[in-house]
């Protein structure tokens, strides 16, 4: 079996007219034609100046983020999957149209610490950055062991007056044009094509991620992000060491479930204060999954300190030494509405319609987000890790070894990340505590 990392974002800015009567389909779309393609004057930029320094201070902005939204949704969640990246990315191209004390709260909640215009950039040459990391794997090994690819799409109302700024932004620096749709005259015709869409950049693995309803006729935009990881083990686990062993909950009681096991491998390894630490590297070894894991009956102590800064210093603590593994399989899901946890982190203002500004997308006092949700999934198994994760933003009108191995068997409750090594990216965050 063939193990794939995949993310998946979807943005969906519907943007509806409130204060306007009813717009009939316009003569661009006539029946049976779902879509055209337009595109900006301007390519995306394919060698984006910008200082490694400024790639590697959004890599640290996105962790941030990625932290301060776990601490807002880890209470809900036994299991836990998001991706920071991707909420992070796809809420960036959505701040592209924002303006104002909107556009600042927005920075705000995405702990951005560079001015606004150049996040754009800065995104575009971090991607670009990812995306040659796929090369880093061996030959021999990347056929069906390391993929990797990122899309972006917009879908818009034909007709309707989309600053040709906004939409140049996004050329330039997320390489998408336009699809020309009709959501006034034919809704779920343009659910079904963005649907698809998805579900194709996904290699069917996120499907009918906008739900019935989701399109209407007082859509205008929709933003969609899809990134493709596949990432094998550089160390893969036999799965004749794969044993029923007892996990830890948080309630202190025990379950049963299925632990891999991995035998003295050279593994980047810290012992902390009341927790340990290991990364396990992909095929590509520009990308691994790193597990905190605290001690038994510290776990939620553990989350309350767990800082930025913290997270930063984990690669420069961490050294190489021989460990026995035993780690679990997991496969689980999650549902995220990230309205409140947005707004509780000071993006509040976007969801209100007296408030809100996204004249950058369009001359008409009329936008504000009404809802971002999110899903993910992830599989760890013995050859490697299987995740995607979907986003939709609606917006309407109103070292060297050590002699004797470490044998750390994470039988109890543990964070997990996963990042791309050469910027500190950090792709996906989640917790387990009952696998």
């Amino acid at each position: 079996m063939k193990i794939a990392l995949l993310s998946l974002l979807l943005i969906s800015l519907l943007i509806s007219s409130a204060c306007q009567p009813e717009q009939k389909p316009t003569e661009s779309t006539p029946e049976g034609e779902i879509s055209r393609y337009i595109k900006s004057d301007l390519a995306r930029e394919t060698a984006p100046e910008v200082d490694p320094d400024v790639i590697n201070a959004l890599a640290e902005d996105n962790a941030a983020f990625a932290l301060a939204f776990y601490n807002q949704v880890q209470a809900q969640h036994d299991n836990l999957i998001f991706s920071p990246l991707s909420l992070s990315l796809a809420l960036s191209m959505a701040m592209a149209g924002a303006e104002g004390d909107t556009q600042r709260a927005m920075m705000d909640t995405l702990q951005f610490s560079m001015p606004e215009e150049e996040v754009h950039p800065a995104f575009n040459a971090l991607l670009l950055a990812i995306e040659a990391s796929q090369g880093n794997a061996d030959e021999s090994e990347q056929e069906g062991g390391f993929q990797l690819s990122i899309a972006n799409s917009i879908w818009g109302q034909a007709g309707y007056d989309f600053k040709a700024t906004f939409l140049d932004i996004l050329a330039q620096n997320y390489g998408s044009g336009l699809y020309l749709v009709d959501f006034i005259g034919q809704p779920e015709q343009a659910r079904a094509t963005i649907n698809q869409w998805v579900a194709d950049e996904t290699k069917e693995k996120i499907k009918d991620l906008l739900p019935q309803g989701a399109i209407d006729t007082l859509t205008r935009l929709v933003l969609a992000n899809a990134i493709y990881f596949k990432g094998a083990w550089r160390y893969p686990f036999e799965v004749s060491n794969t044993k029923e062993e007892p996990f830890n909950l948080l309630d202190g009681s025990e379950t049963l479930i299925d632990m891999m096991h991995l035998s003295g491998s050279n593994l980047p390894y810290l012992k902390g204060e009341g927790f340990q630490a290991i990364s396990l590297p992909y095929v590509s070894t520009d990308f691994q999954m790193t597990l905190l894991v605290p001690d038994v009956g510290n776990f939620a102590a553990f989350e309350e300190i767990l800082t930025p800064d913290k997270l930063s210093s984990l690669a420069s603590e961490m050294t190489f030494k021989q460990v026995n593994l035993g780690l679990p399989k997991f496969d689980f899901n999650a549902s995220i509405n990230a309205n409140n946890p947005l707004a509780a982190l000071g993006m509040g203002e976007a969801f209100d319609y007296d408030k809100a500004d996204f004249s950058g997308i369009t001359d008409a006092d009329e936008l504000a987000i009404t809802d971002v949700l999110h899903k993910a999934t992830i599989t760890v198994d013995e050859e490697g890790t299987e995740a995607a994760a979907a986003t939709a933003v609606v917006i309407g009108i109103r070292s060297m070894p050590s002699d004797e191995p470490i044998t750390l068997v994470i039988d109890r409750p543990f964070i997990f990340f996963i990042e791309h090594q050469p910027t500190h990216a950090m792709l996906f965050m989640g917790r387990v505590t009952q696998p």
